[in-house]
């Protein structure tokens, strides 16, 4: 996925309160077990340096679905997680925001001595990549969060971002080594932040000639931007709204879990019993999972499934959080030892919800089925970094 796109990605300051971490952790942890179990660690990493699907997976774990916060909330929950499993699981999570960040080539070396991998080579990598976003490419962006993933094959990804105080925005950029071919020529599978126009970028293909001559002077001294293909929007507002999302995908979701139920679907006997909410969670992560790159076009849908923390498009619903890692633990405990047919009913939930598409029309109720959500929340623990959502009263618009 060289080359694909941008993402406009407002700076926003806060916290994520301790109850959304832990279950962000555990989700995304279950998230990556699924993956790696189906495809493999190299997936894991692929899908790691896709902006889209990353913003994807950074809604579903109920962070707020649009802002810069995503970065740094998933890659420290992942870290997290993943780390204390690496030897078991493959696949090893270094830097991080700030400081942490500066403790990548410590934390590289002391892999390879594990592992057997290159260290110096891999701190190499971790370096120029940082080089390149924070000097090479002069966009105005300054870097103060560095992720660098490597599995034990010595595959990695970046994920990288930078900001930009006198426009409130944030850049996050996206590195693949399997798609690298060099460092000073096009090396980004994504770039993720507002277009700011014409920009100084020395590692574009039409840079060439401007970079051979640098080349007398120095080494290795990559410069100029990357072109622009696909762009994902991130308004700066906090709302939801209808043209944030495919809204044929989310309803043919909604009608699947909500109203055709999985009794109907004798693939899905499995998960007979968990009430519709947290189908509908089930299906989105399903296709986190699952779902090919096109079906990450509109990250927005994604927060369907658990909300988000500032209340849009509404309060995470904490049991059906709760509810869902739990139904995908297990799904991925028995598939350990051979029993597949929970996991297996987990993606037919997805396929089916794909298949519903095809000849599914969304009715234009979208407004009304996010104050059906805010108006139900308090019903599945539904909380904010506010506190708890309420019952709605007779007088009361909406939860805020």
């Amino acid at each position: 996925m060289k080359s694909s796109g941008t993402a406009d990605l407002p700076l926003h300051y806060g916290y994520v309160p301790k109850w959304l971490a832990e279950r962000m952790a555990r989700l995304g942890l279950a998230i990556t077990e699924a993956i790696i179990t189906e495809y493999g660690t190299a997936e894991v990493l692929r899908r790691l340096s896709d902006p889209f699907w990353f913003q994807s997976l950074g809604a579903v774990m109920g962070m707020d679905w649009h802002s810069s916060g995503i970065t740094t909330s998933v890659m420290g929950a992942l870290k997290g997680a993943i780390n204390p499993r690496s030897k078991e699981l493959g696949i090893y999570i270094c830097g991080g925001k700030g400081l942490k960040s500066r403790q990548t080539p410590a934390e590289l070396l002391n892999i390879a001595q594990h592992t057997g991998l290159d260290g110096h080579e891999l701190v190499r990598c971790s370096k120029l990549s940082a080089k390149v976003d924070n000097t090479a490419i002069q966009d105005g962006f300054q870097l103060y969060t560095h992720n660098f993933i490597v599995n034990s094959e010595g595959l990695w990804t970046v994920v990288q971002q930078g900001m930009r105080n006198d426009s409130a925005t944030a850049r996050r950029y996206h590195w693949h080594s399997s798609s690298l071919a060099s460092f000073v020529e096009e090396p980004h599978t994504g770039i993720c932040g507002i277009n700011q126009g014409q920009i100084l970028n020395l590692v574009a293909k039409e840079a060439g000639t401007s970079r051979n001559t640098m080349l007398s002077m120095t080494t290795e001294n990559p410069e100029r931007i990357l072109r622009e293909v696909r762009k994902l929007i991130m308004p700066n507002r906090h709302e939801v709204k209808a043209k944030d999302i495919d809204l044929k995908r989310l309803g043919a979701m909604l009608w699947l879990t909500q109203e055709k139920r999985p009794a109907d679907f004798e693939e899905l006997l499995l998960l007979e019993g968990l009430g519709p909410r947290t189908l509908q969670s089930l299906a989105l992560v399903s296709e986190v999972i699952y779902g090919t790159a096109s079906r990450f076009t509109d990250p927005a849908r994604f927060s369907f499934a658990h909300g988000g923390k500032d209340g849009h498009p509404f309060p995470v619903p904490v049991k059906v959080y709760d509810e869902t890692i739990q139904v995908l633990g297990k799904a991925i405990r028995q598939a350990k030892i051979g029993q597949s047919d929970q996991q297996q009913a987990i993606f037919k939930l997805g396929e089916l919800a794909r298949k519903a598409e095809k000849n599914f029309l969304p009715n234009d109720n979208f407004e009304e089925l996010i104050q059906k959500e805010r108006n139900d929340s308090w019903k599945y623990g539904g909380k904010t970094v506010l506190g708890e959502a309420k019952p709605p009263s007779k007088n009361q618009l909406s939860l805020f």
